[in-house]
């Protein structure tokens, strides 16, 4: 029973085989080598019964090993599979672009072909004294490249580097760790997110590779001339046929540990042409649209309204400074506030940057906001444009007299204003009429004018003695005074509360901010340590500058890691703390 089931199984496996149509497939080790340089080449046949197998004739190459035999066969989920390989080692005979045949087999009767396969032979190159050994075989197999996406940009314009890790189909790859990162000396940079590290199919020096994207960054040159691209340097654990097969014809490896480093890439940035360059012009570089818009156009004296000044569009919109607004004196202007919404990708910086005003008139009247320049450079146009915006005017409705003082030296001059009642008729004669009579001295009013001073005079002198206390608190003042400021900064970053990515953007954003109103310069793009020498040079003690550089990072580490809502209200006291602290300092 047993060896009538045995049967009945092999003839199921040979059916099912049989029906499959077969084929022959060649595949190489390489599609370009040198001429005093050996390939491998296999044909594989996916069907059993073959026989009479030829290969190719191997014209313009010479048989340095083979042909070896390989079978393999197995049953899994109730489907067969076989294979049926034949192994050459070949080396090329002369120079240029050669053809290898195709090696034939029949089965079932029929005649089946690979395809045949061409090769590019090139110089000799300088060899090992041993082909075969492992260490040699990965550093063929094995290619760490970076490849960036132009050569030549302008200063200011953005570019990007992708380091790839090439691993030909005869290694294995099972263990890699980067020893040195690469270095951007001579350019602003922006590491782009990679979302794992999935595996493609590609082609390195004409022949077919698996790579994985390893980094990417978006790079803008800040100065023209050479500027070059360290290289990234990696560890890898890489398993090389041994040239030796188990028992079951499967090949066996050879662990080896390789230092891999990409090639250093050379940049050469060029200047912004002079020609047609704006006197305003101030480093702006990519396709921009501008805009200036006043969100109230009627106000009364000391109502606040907000002038935004926006930059749009894709270029280096990080590194260049918003043209500034210019207002009447009459409307009191207050330091603007940044705000960014940018993403960076490989096709670039791509959002808006904006500074927005807080607007204060002071007295009533029509006041004129002059227009506004921007000017750009367009790299792919290869010229500069400027942008103006129409002037604006806010009218104030309500509120004091702006009184002009007349010049003592002039003349001043009225126009006489006819009112039809110039001249008048005198009256010669008077009648008088009895008024009512009503004792004022026993009225509720004279009672309250008489004793209102005598309860105002202590309550004001009570009112301004508190008054002058809290003027005399200096501490006091100052603490409210930077207690108002910190709320001012860490409004929006309050509404944000639960957000977690929301609201640590908001944090971040807002004690740059705090910086930039503060110290005159623009913070966000530079690192925590440079931050840090400047608040001591501005004599901020360390234990505040300690807890300042500490709320900025943990904004910055906290995005991408769990934040309760309780972790978040603890963060914003901390800042709240922080900018309170530094105010008292400055």
């Amino acid at each position: 029973m047993k060896s009538k089931l045995i049967f009945i199984f092999l003839y199921l496996l040979t059916v099912v085989m049989v029906a499959q149509e077969a084929t022959i497939t060649a595949k190489v080790s390489k599609n370009k080598l040198g001429l005093n340089q050996r390939l491998r080449i296999e044909f594989t046949i996916d069907k059993q019964g073959g026989d009479d197998f030829k290969p190719p004739n191997f014209s313009n190459f010479k048989v340095v090993g083979g042909p070896s035999q390989s079978i393999s066969q197995s049953w899994i989920n109730g489907k067969a599979s076989f294979s049926q390989s034949y192994t050459y080692i070949i080396q090329p005979n002369r120079k240029g672009e050669l053809t290898i045949g195709a090696a034939s087999v029949i089965i079932g009767g029929k005649t089946i072909q690979s395809s045949p396969i061409k090769i590019i032979v090139l110089d000799a190159v300088e060899l090992p004294k041993n082909p075969n050994d492992p260490n040699y075989i990965a550093q063929q197999n094995i290619h760490l490249v970076a490849e960036i996406s132009k050569s030549s940009p302008y200063v200011g314009e953005g570019i990007y580097v992708e380091y790839r890790l090439y691993v030909s189909e005869n290694v294995s790859v099972y263990d890699t760790s980067v020893t040195e990162a690469p270095q951007y000396n001579g350019f602003w940079n922006q590491d782009i997110k990679i979302n794992g590290f999935p595996v493609k199919m590609g082609k390195y020096n004409g022949e077919n590779y698996r790579y994985i994207v390893l980094q990417k960054a978006y790079l803008i040159p800040t100065k023209s001339g050479k500027l070059t691209l360290d290289p990234m340097k990696m560890d890898i654990v890489i398993g090389v046929p041994s040239g030796r097969t188990d028992f079951f014809g499967n090949a066996i490896t050879r662990n080896v540990r390789q230092e891999f480093a990409s090639a250093i890439k050379t940049i050469s940035p060029k200047s912004l042409p002079i020609e047609g360059k704006p006197a305003n012009f101030n480093g702006a570089v990519g396709d921009f649209k501008f805009d200036v818009s006043l969100n109230k156009e009627f106000l009364k004296a000391n109502e606040t309204a907000e002038l935004k000044v926006a930059v749009s569009g894709k270029g280096n919109l990080k590194l260049f400074e918003i043209p500034g607004v210019e207002t009447p004196v009459e409307l009191e202007k207050y330091q603007p506030e940044r705000k960014e919404k940018v993403s960076v990708t490989t096709n670039g910086i791509n959002g808006t940057v904006s500074d927005l005003y807080t607007i204060v008139p002071q007295y009533k009247g029509k006041y004129k906001i002059p227009n506004i320049s921007f000017s750009y450079f367009n790299p792919s146009e290869r010229k500069y444009h400027t942008l103006t915006t129409e002037d604006f005017y806010v009218d104030v409705l309500e509120g004091k007299e702006l009184v002009q003082k007349p010049n003592k030296d002039a003349v001043q001059k009225q126009t006489i204003v006819a009112t039809g009642k110039n001249f008048r008729y005198i009256e010669t004669k008077s009648s008088f009429e009895p008024l009512e009579s009503s004792d004022f001295y026993t009225s509720n009013l004279f009672y309250i004018l008489l004793f209102l001073p005598l309860i105002a005079i202590p309550v004001g002198v009570f009112v301004a003695k508190k008054q002058e206390e809290r003027n005399n608190d200096l501490v006091g003042n100052k603490q409210r005074k930077a207690e108002r400021l910190a709320k001012k900064y860490l409004s929006k970053a309050e509404k944000q509360l639960g957000k977690k990515e929301a609201f640590y953007e908001a944090l971040e954003r807002a004690l740059h901010n705090y910086l930039k109103a503060k110290l005159g310069i623009e913070t966000g793009d530079i690192s925590k340590e440079r931050i840090a020498e400047i608040l001591k040079q501005r004599k901020v003690d360390d234990e505040t500058n300690k807890q300042f550089i500490e709320v900025l990072k943990s904004s910055d580490f906290a995005r991408y890691t769990p934040y309760t809502a309780t972790q978040m209200k603890e963060e914003f006291e901390r800042a709240k703390q922080v900018i309170i602290q530094l105010d008292k300092q400055f």
